[in-house]
């Protein structure tokens, strides 16, 4: 059996958004899953959408997300791998070898027209209310090809082309598919629908998986196929990934955000890798996360749903929090080096995993961890708008609330040995003395010791707080309350 290769191949126009992420990991699973192959390919030909430093991105993100590749490039510019060179900017001469032999099977012509005469053919066919196909427009005696002018495709047979998609089923497309096309731009330079057939063929490629609005343009691709005299990869076409709403491909406009600014949000690649997974693929059971060496081996083409996958952004940031829930906490804290607030720089590594370790089931995002963890560093500034705008403790009287809290304190007052035993202990018997639900009592103490809109479990903040300051910011809370 041939080794399955599969390859990703983006172009360094900017950022890496969440659809080429999941355009590289489709892939990157099928050849892991079979011990096979994965290339990565830098199709950097169209030079007016290059972008500096996009290339290096690329790299970076791959990484972030544990996408490795067997051949290609690297950040330090060595390549690795028998097929390069694996940016297409320097593969010129390859693509000129297959062009000419085109060129001599009379199936590749030099292209005279200008702008303005192939603006006159579209409104021509527009007029006769046809569909405009360069094919219809050919001239009769193109000038000999010298490389200065578009070297474009003749399509050598008009017929019905059905192939067979592992993702969409068999699929078909009839003579109106089939159009000529530029091969290589006047620049010397080849375009994406040459380059890339070219490509996969040098580099051995069995399996092409990428979007589907690349469906439309495979019977093109068939036919330069046929031209060149070589069998096709595996075509797959995943689904789109759709905005929130559902009725649209999902883009800039509708929130889309690059994977480095899911990365500085605290967003964990294991999560973003699993939620990837699941926009488009199951493995037919109900379960909704996976690890890398899950997806490696339940991966299956064939379990890639054909319609669009709704992009959730909530559902990756549940999805991370229960990534986050089950790090072991040397794990997590690493992580975290660069998500604390800056009042956790002077305090030392126990101290840091203590709070860490509290706040750890709360955490959805690492971005998270300042706003849950800043009262356990320094004092937090009173905000009675906690009070006054919670549902139950706005019932009470001014008053009332600071009889509550002094009641409070006067019993967390009597601890002697102040632990988190001892003080579930103690607040349980406060709900006792006072005659108050939990709901109302203990987020009155909540409040008061930490001023945050969440915080861990009330007995293990306080004992992590301590005895004196929990005591002393109950007291504080007492005096600001009108």
């Amino acid at each position: 059996m041939t080794q399955i290769r599969t390859r990703f191949a983006p172009s360094p126009t900017g950022y890496i958004h969440v659809g080429s992420l999941r355009a590289a990991l489709f892939p990157w699973l099928l050849a892991r899953q079979n011990n096979g192959k994965f290339i990565l390919r830098i199709e950097d030909t169209d030079r007016s959408r290059f972008v500096e430093g996009a290339e290096e991105k690329i790299y970076e993100t791959l990484s972030w997300l544990g996408i490795d590749w067997d051949e290609g490039p690297t950040a330090n510019g060595k390549e690795k791998g028998k097929f390069g060179p694996y940016h297409q900017t320097e593969r010129r001469g390859i693509y000129l070898e297959w062009a000419k032999k085109l060129i001599d099977k009379g199936l590749a012509y030099a292209d005279p027209y200008t702008p303005e005469q192939v603006q006159a053919f579209r409104d021509e066919a527009k007029t006769k209310k046809e569909a405009f196909l360069y094919r219809n427009y050919r001239p009769k005696n193109p000038p000999k090809w010298d490389g200065t002018q578009p070297l474009r495709f003749k399509v050598p047979e008009i017929k019905r082309y059905t192939w067979q998609d592992p993702i969409m089923g068999e699929l078909s497309a009839g003579p109106e598919a089939l159009d000529d096309f530029i091969l290589i731009k006047s620049d010397g330079l080849p375009t994406y629908n040459f380059a890339h057939i070219v490509d996969d063929f040098e580099m051995g490629i069995t399996h092409v998986i990428r979007g589907a609005e690349y469906i439309a343009s495979t019977p093109r691709y068939l036919s330069l196929y046929d031209a060149l005299e070589i069998k096709p990869p595996v075509l797959a076409c995943s689904p789109h990934i759709m905005a929130p709403s559902g009725n649209k491909k999902l883009g800039k406009r509708d929130g889309a955000k690059s994977a480095d600014e899911y990365r500085k949000e605290g967003i964990l690649p294991e999560a973003m890798m699993s939620f990837l997974a699941s926009l488009g693929w199951n493995d037919g059971t109900e379960q909704e996360i996976f690890t890398k060496e899950e997806l490696i081996k339940k991966f299956k083409l064939d379990r890639v749903q054909k319609s669009g996958a709704r992009f959730d952004e909530k559902r990756l940031i549940w999805m991370n929090g229960q990534f986050i829930r089950n790090l072991n906490l040397d794990n997590l804290y690493e992580r975290c080096q660069m998500f604390w607030g800056k009042e956790a720089n002077s305090a030392d590594v126990i101290y840091k995993k203590q709070v860490l370790a509290l706040a750890q089931d709360r955490l959805k995002t690492l971005q998270d961890l300042p706003a849950l963890t800043s009262y356990f560093f320094s004092e937090p500034k009173i905000n009675l708008d906690l009070i006054l705008n919670n549902k139950q403790l706005k019932k009470l009287t001014s008053e009332e609330q600071k009889k509550l809290l002094q009641i409070s304190c006067d019993e967390l007052n009597k601890i002697n040995n102040w632990t988190s035993e001892n003080i579930q202990n103690c607040l349980n018997t406060l709900l006792e003395i006072t005659n108050q639900k939990p709901g109302i009592l203990f987020s009155l103490i909540r409040i008061a010791t930490t001023w945050a809109q969440f915080s861990p479990q009330l007995n293990d903040t306080l004992a992590l707080l301590g005895k004196d300051k929990s005591l002393d910011r109950l007291n504080l809370a007492i005096k600001n309350i009108a």
